[in-house]
């Protein structure tokens, strides 16, 4: 038995609710659980259906606790605690505990509280329960309980996945903030003042003016305020390549609270996003907002959640949401040179007052055109400030005099002078740097656009632009250790307008292509290791390639495909833009493995879309007909049969065509007239699989039949192995369990051969699970297989297909008459639906819910 079970806590919950201030007391449960959707369940039975305690509505707040508790150790501690104090009803039920023992609300004194050390304080067991665990035990393993046990016992819980921390995504706040001590006071009060609404406020002002720093400095200085998380987007309002979509930041977002494969459409993201912050107390800080329109899918849904905006428009569109407004002005000029002496030194101002003031004045107040000048200045220290000041009276050099970046002449004067006083080949990066169609900048990027060698050290010129200020050190990426630095946008359109005057448009266009490249080679190295059997097709590069991937084995090159998913969306989006057709199905097709293991569905099928339209413009048939067939799997997965099909279907004609063509060539075809019968065979398998899926069964057969007649004639044996797997789950969803063995046990032995673990893996469970529909004398050994399954499929981080057999083992438990263990089996394959974002998570709560009621009193668990 895990620490917390549905069955606990089905017999605890009535309890709960018949005890006085039941209702406070269910809240504060509600506010512990880690789970928003869970969160938002248990607050509706407190209001509405504690007093009926209607049995239904009981069962699934405690199958939703329990499989909440199953991911959440923490939240298994607190309940665990809660279930305790529950069998002392002399007393209050105590809410759960929130980190470092701190409760998560507080609880008014009153006549049902009785105060420590006061008659009555010291509570007595209830005879009934007399043998349960005490208050001050500390359950950290399996444990049942039952009035007598004969024979052995067998608990084999599922495991479970480990539990993500709190998200806390605010970069650091600069070490140059200097004052705002009554900004930060005006947003104290705007917040305090809207305690019980939904809260939302404005930081707006010009740019470069410091509105993201007061938003993170007044944020992080509040993070014991928000237990669940901060999170942070950058809206890129005003990038050259457009605004951040909100469909994407919504998948961060998600992804950073635990699902990590959200649904695909924007619609059911939001509400999902409403549904996963419900009841939780974080704060989000969205950047560099272009519009209300851009921000409002993103607010969070509930109360206890903090949204803070900065923008250089007002967004007055925000206040139909009830947000409050803070404008940001300029630094006084005092605060200017404050913030100046504290980067030069406090002598060097001392002996230059009106120096310093005139650098100050010439930079408007705003402290990134300050924070420039300052760096200039850092780096030589014995230049007299008056140089400084002079410089930026001058204003631009002849040759950038049209240079305007977004009317903020005093910005383009301070990065003018940076600029002018780089060496060579540094200015040259910053301008190539500037080029690059991608958010973030890492080390490996930097040393594509840049043409950096082998002995070159790209860290060192990024960390030298970032001392002057030019860029912003974000820290190393938690996920690939890879450094990560940013341009303000102002800065960013600096440097590319620097480039596109002293660069060529070829020079322009190789440095952009180089990063296209770059994304291309390391997306195809992680294809390599993590899909080895997956049939590479070829890459077309403008140029060698000098640098190794940036990951060295499987795990790490998973780590990178998530942690960059979005700058490689955005480099397939720039290479569309640029007419890099090849670029941009090759890069959707190496994408792969990250669509395969980490199922993004929107960034599938919309790679894929783009990936079509980029092969056919070229006139590419090989990529067309990839990205047919794979495009048709995103399709089919997230339920979209009949667009599939279609897909398929396009596959199919044209593989057909491509074999009509070569049948008649005069040396027979040779190798292309396979390649074009594996292609026409990958169509008829994916038909058959959408068909499968959609329930038409018959369909699926005789697409399946001639797929693998095909694939044994051209000898593809981890096809053929892929197909009978297909033939097999036909076989069994048509209740014919018998028949599907011979094809899995093939299937099975062909893809260990072929060194395809996962498929493997697969074909395994299947044959666990035909063995436990047969019964009998097969079910033991069918549960062993689903286990060994299970062990092979957690190996490979799969969490859908955990889900899948873990499935397998409760119909197999509730099938030979065993709720209670079926119920610890759908429990745990529920948390991994739930977190692989799987479309089998509101099938099978209806199924957890249809289970007959179990006997608190029996051994929990699987036995």
């Amino acid at each position: 038995m895990e620490q917390v079970t549905a069955v606990a806590m089905l017999a605890a919950l009535p309890r709960a609710a018949a005890l006085p201030r039941h209702r406070d007391a269910l809240r504060a449960l509600a506010r512990t659980s880690a789970a928003p959707a869970t969160a938002a369940l248990v607050r509706a039975w407190a209001a509405t259906e504690a007093g009926r305690r209607d049995p239904e509505v009981v069962r699934s707040v405690a199958e939703a606790l329990a499989a909440d508790a199953r991911e959440r150790p923490r939240l298994a501690q607190d309940l665990t605690a809660w279930l305790t104090e529950l069998a002392y009803p002399e007393g209050e039920v105590t809410p759960p505990q929130g980190p470092g023992g701190r409760p998560r609300e507080s609880r008014p004194e009153g006549p049902d509280r009785r105060p420590q050390g006061s008659p009555g304080a010291e509570r007595r067991p209830d005879p009934a329960t007399a043998n349960t665990i005490g208050p001050g035990a500390h359950v950290t393993g399996p444990v049942l309980q039952a009035h007598g046990i004969h024979g052995d016992v067998h608990i084999h819980p599922a495991a479970r996945p480990p539990s993500a921390p709190a998200p806390r995504q605010l970069p650091p706040v600069p070490a140059h903030f200097t004052n705002r001590r009554a900004e930060l006071a005006d947003l104290d009060r705007l917040v305090g003042a809207a305690r019980h609404a939904s809260r939302i406020v404005v930081i707006s002002g010009p740019a470069g003016v410091g509105k993201t720093a007061l938003a993170r400095r007044w944020l992080l200085a509040r993070a014991d305020a928000f237990p669940d998380g901060q999170l942070y987007a950058d809206l890129r309002g005003h990038a050259d390549e457009g605004p951040a979509r909100p469909n994407e930041l919504l998948g961060e977002f998600l992804r950073a609270l635990g699902h990590e494969r959200p649904p695909a459409e924007l619609r059911e993201r939001a509400a999902l996003w409403r549904t996963a912050t419900a009841g939780s107390r974080i704060a989000v800080l969205l950047d560099n907002a272009l519009s209300a329109a851009q921000v409002r899918p993103l607010l969070p849904g509930t109360q206890g959640a903090l949204t803070v905006v900065t923008s250089r428009g007002r967004l007055t569109g925000l206040g139909m949401d009830g947000a409050a407004f803070q404008p940001l002005d300029v630094l006084a000029a005092k605060d200017a040179v404050r913030l100046l002496s504290r980067r030069v030194g406090a002598d060097r101002v001392h002996r230059e007052p009106e120096a310093a003031l005139k650098v100050a004045t010439a930079c408007a107040g705003l402290p990134l055109a300050v924070c420039v000048a300052a760096a200039r200045l850092a780096a030589r220290p014995r230049q007299p400030l008056a140089a400084m000041a002079g410089a930026l009276g001058r204003g631009a050099a002849p040759a950038l005099d049209a240079l305007r970046i977004e009317g903020e002449y005093a910005v383009r004067g301070a990065l003018d002078a940076s600029y002018r006083h780089l060496e060579p080949e540094l200015a040259r990066c910053y301008r190539c740097l500037g080029l690059a169609p991608v958010a973030v900048l890492t080390p490996p990027v930097a040393a594509a656009a840049c043409r950096l060698g082998p002995g070159d050290d790209a860290v060192d010129v990024l960390d030298e632009l970032a001392e002057v200020n030019l860029l912003e050190d974000l820290g190393p990426d938690p996920r690939t250790g890879l450094g990560r630095y940013r341009f303000h946008d102002l800065v960013r359109a600096h440097a590319r307008r620097l480039a596109e005057a002293e660069e060529t448009a070829a020079e322009a266009a190789a440095a952009v292509r180089r990063v296209v490249d770059h994304h291309l080679a390391a997306a195809t190295a992680a294809e390599a290791l993590l899909s080895p059997s997956h049939r590479t097709l070829r890459r077309d590069y403008a140029e060698p390639l000098a640098q190794e991937p940036p990951f060295a084995d499987a795990p790490g090159a998973l780590r990178w495909l998530d942690a960059e998913r979005t700058q490689l969306m955005a480099v397939l989006r720039t290479a569309e833009a640029k007419g890099m057709y090849a670029a941009v199905w090759q890069l959707a097709d190496a994408l792969w493995p990250m669509f395969l293991r980490l199922r993004p569905y929107d960034l599938w099928i919309e790679a894929h879309e783009r990936g079509l339209a980029a092969a056919r413009r070229a006139g590419d048939r090989e990529g067309e007909s990839r990205m047919l067939t794979s495009g048709g799997t995103g399709l089919r997965n997230v339920g979209r049969h009949d667009e599939a099909i279609a897909w398929f279907t396009q596959a199919l004609r044209a593989a057909r065509d491509e074999v009509a063509r070569l049948t008649g060539h005069p040396d027979g075809g040779g190798p292309a007239l396979a390649a074009a019968h594996r292609a026409e065979a990958q169509a008829l398998h994916g038909i058959g699989q959408s068909c499968r899926l959609a329930g038409r069964l018959a369909e699926a057969a005789d697409h399946f039949e001639r797929a693998l007649a095909l694939r044994e004639a051209v000898g593809h044996r981890r096809g053929t192995a892929l197909t009978r797997i297909c033939l097999g789950d036909v076989a069994l969803a048509a209740g014919r369990p018998d028949d599907a063995l011979e094809p899995l046990a093939r299937a099975r032995v062909d893809l260990l051969a072929e060194d395809d673990p996962y498929d493997a893996a697969r074909a395994l469970a299947f044959i666990g699970h035909c063995r436990t529909l047969i019964g009998g004398g097969e079910r033991a050994a069918g549960e062993e297989q689903l286990r060994a399954a299970l062990a092979e499929f957690e190996a490979t981080g799969a969490a859908h297909w955990q889900g899948r057999v873990l499935e397998m083992l409760g119909e197999s438990a509730e099938s030979r008459g065993d709720p209670a263990e079926a119920l610890q089996w759908y429990e745990g394959s529920l948390a991994r639906y739930t977190s692989a974002g799987a479309p089998d998570t509101d099938r099978l709560a209806r199924r957890i819910r249809q289970l007959p009621p179990t006997d608190p009193a029996a051994p929990p668990g699987p036995s």
